[in-house]
């Protein structure tokens, strides 16, 4: 397994953008950035809350734009019904009222014009890349997009592209 495999990896949105699904590997939610051998499954972005669209007791539906590009991101919030996913039907019902009270409190906080930083799981839905979101926080420092570009830039000159890791 690649050192980065579980790792949230710090992107901009033209690289997310750019992930490609990998055709080899058994686990159909692994993709590779341009130019990079290392698997990718979850990854952090940065930036403004561009457009927002809310299906009640079903997801939330929202991009994020960092300034390179817009990452389609999606909270689901129907851990209750039947349409929701078997991985939650093995789940103790505490602990599924605590994942939903949290997913619907992300959902609350993120608003159109809002800066965030949200982490997820890579995933596709109908052939477009998506960020199935594992946690979002509103951010208040005026800085932190471009802190983040920084940290992106670093990252992939460093270790992304056949950098240290790995070796």
């Amino acid at each position: 397994m690649d050192a980065l495999y579980n790792t949230y990896v710090k992107l901009l949105a033209v690289d997310f953008l750019l992930l490609t699904p990998t055709s080899s590997d058994p686990n159909p939610q692994c993709f590779r950035r341009k130019g990079c051998p290392l698997r990718l499954s979850r990854t952090e972005t940065v930036g403004v809350v561009t457009a927002r669209k809310l299906i009640p007791d079903k997801l939330l539906e929202f991009s994020v734009d960092d300034g390179t590009g817009c990452i389609t991101c999606i909270i689901w919030l129907n851990h209750f019904t039947t349409e929701g996913s078997s991985h939650f039907s093995r789940c103790n019902p505490s602990d599924l009222q605590l994942i939903a009270d949290v997913a619907s409190r992300f959902a609350s906080q993120t608003q159109l014009g809002v800066v965030v930083r949200v982490r997820g799981r890579i995933s596709t839905y109908r052939g477009s890349t998506q960020l199935t979101v594992s946690d979002v926080v509103v951010e208040r420092d005026p800085n932190v997009e471009i802190l983040h570009w920084l940290d992106c830039i670093k990252l992939a000159r460093k270790c992304y592209d056949g950098g240290a890791i790995g070796k």
